[in-house]
């Protein structure tokens, strides 16, 4: 097994990697990080969350960066506030035995006029929404003439969020720019334009093989089950989990919201996350589930994007996502940074269908279970 040393990464970096209990190099940033240490030209690579990527970006990312310049070298676009407050606290831990190398996360939600005060500071790379960074770019709040490498963070996100006539604008107004490196879960049509119209024709092409676009170290299973049944099963499930943590997926509002009440009932530490609340709410909600005050969120597809939390052992599905890829997205939310983690669908008869399809589309297999007594 290679380790990061065996890859370029200085041994400062290392250093960091291993207090964080991340020694061995996961297969996207065994093929990515030596690309962008002696190639940094374009790079599109296909990365399931919870895979690593931003390792496979952020180190080669900040061994391109020059401390004692405070100009903006380096820019992040991400989807959501939770995604960039963690890649920002991410690239910081990663140089804790390094040159200090400053990194601002910038996102809507918050005051704007705190986060120009902030990058007032020498801030040598920004995370950013794309909404937000606009605003600040309009308000001439940040200069961006030094940027070098912009990064797309989960770039298949970000188009399904509406962001797709702000990267454009952001991809197009950053001439300085000499290396666009994309991440993305999946590739739609969508991402195949801002390829095509953004990036260079001899950019590094990193596609995993299709059974590998969903994380390996996920155990995926399903319970046939009645509409009826499934509250029952869910209990009996999250009991056989003791203590264990994790995502339940809904697809609707109204779904989420009733499911949560249903289990503050019988006494589930829980709390629903969904596309209406405000910012604030959303917040006080993730502050809970972060600091484990909440054992499980019951959550729309939308709602969770950007949810990364550390040691969540499953995935529950309540019902079925609208498409494969959200399926990719949900499932991702569980076996993150080398641990297990099981996805579990509570499929109704004509659900199974759709699972055979995803078993096609996604090269996984799903384990039929018995709910238990």
């Amino acid at each position: 097994m290679k380790k990061f040393e065996d890859l370029g990464i200085r041994v400062s970096f290392v250093k960091g990697l291993a207090e964080l209990g991340i020694i061995e190099p996961t297969d996207i940033q065994q093929k990515v990080i030596p690309l962008l240490l002696n190639d940094p030209k374009d790079i599109v690579a296909q990365a399931q969350t919870g895979t690593g990527k931003t390792a496979a970006y952020g180190l080669p990312l900040l061994e391109q960066m020059d401390a004692n310049n405070s100009d903006v070298q380096g820019l992040v676009l991400c989807p959501t506030r939770e995604l960039g407050q963690q890649v920002a606290k991410q690239l910081f831990k990663f140089t804790k035995y390094s040159e200090k190398i400053f990194t601002e996360a910038v996102y809507g939600g918050e005051k704007i006029d705190r986060q120009i005060a902030s990058l007032q500071r020498p801030t040598q790379i920004i995370v950013a929404t794309p909404g937000r960074l606009i605003d600040l770019v309009n308000r001439k709040a940040v200069d961006l003439s030094s940027v070098k490498t912009i990064v797309l963070d989960e770039a298949d996100e970000m188009l399904s969020m509406g962001f797709k006539s702000q990267l454009d604008e952001i991809l197009s107004s950053l001439k300085s720019v000499e290396n666009k490196w994309l991440f993305s879960a999946t590739m739609p049509h969508g991402i195949k334009d801002i390829i095509n119209h953004h990036m260079s024709d001899d950019a590094h092409r990193v596609e995993v093989n299709r059974g590998d676009v969903v994380n390996k170290k996920i155990r995926h299973e399903y319970i046939v089950s009645e509409e009826n049944e499934k509250l029952h099963i869910l209990m009996q499930f999250l009991k056989s989990e003791h203590k264990n943590r994790g995502v339940i997926f809904c697809r609707t509002k109204a779904a989420t919201q009733k499911l949560a009440k249903q289990l503050i009932a019988k006494n589930v530490e829980t709390d629903a996350l969904h596309g209406d609340l405000l910012q604030k709410e959303r917040d006080k909600v993730m502050r809970a589930f972060k600091n484990e005050s909440l054992r499980v969120l019951v959550a729309t597809d939308v709602a969770a994007r950007g949810i990364d939390i550390a040691g969540l052992t499953f995935v529950l599905h309540y019902q079925l996502p609208e498409s494969d890829e959200y399926y990719t997205h949900r499932s991702g939310r569980t076996a993150r940074a080398g641990r297990e983690g099981i996805s579990l669908v509570l499929a109704t008869v004509a659900d199974v269908k759709t699972l055979r399809n995803y078993e096609r589309t996604l090269g996984i297999k799903f384990n039929q279970i018995r709910a238990q007594k």
